[in-house]
């Protein structure tokens, strides 16, 4: 039972460390990128539909990254970043190597954890537990 207890925390560790990092990375794009940098970035990249999908990503890593650290719909949410997070992989940084500063080391951690998290769920301390009651 407290081996389980254990994994429980474990697992919101990780949700609340991912959620900051996706909080960071969304609050970098909004505040200091602006939607119309973020566009012109996916453009660049030749990420399609970049006045639709810089936006959203945008809004998506800021948003969602504050919604894991709550554990607000984390399953749902890591979904969404295990999605965006593939793209990054292989559209952005899978042609550059595994090592940064340019290759997908980051991306394939940051998708790890966004699969894990939609398997397991929140763990503890989460918001999900208490209006799902099921760790949604």
């Amino acid at each position: 039972m407290q081996n389980e207890r254990k994994r429980e925390w474990g697992i919101a560790v990780l949700r609340i460390a991912a959620g900051i990092v996706f909080l960071a990375h969304g609050g970098q794009k909004l505040f200091v990128f602006g939607f119309a940098g973020v566009e012109a970035s996916f453009a660049h990249l030749g990420i399609p539909m970049p006045a639709i999908l810089g936006p959203f990503v945008t809004l998506l890593e800021f948003v969602g990254g504050i919604a894991l650290v709550a554990g607000l719909m984390t399953r749902w949410v890591a979904i969404l970043f295990a999605i965006e997070m593939a793209v990054a992989v292989l559209k952005v940084h899978l042609a550059n190597g595994f090592f940064l500063p340019q290759g997908f080391e980051f991306a394939f951690t940051m998708f790890s954890l966004s699969v894990a998290l939609a398997l397991a769920g929140p763990g503890p301390a989460a918001l999900d537990g208490f209006i799902f009651k099921s760790g949604a």
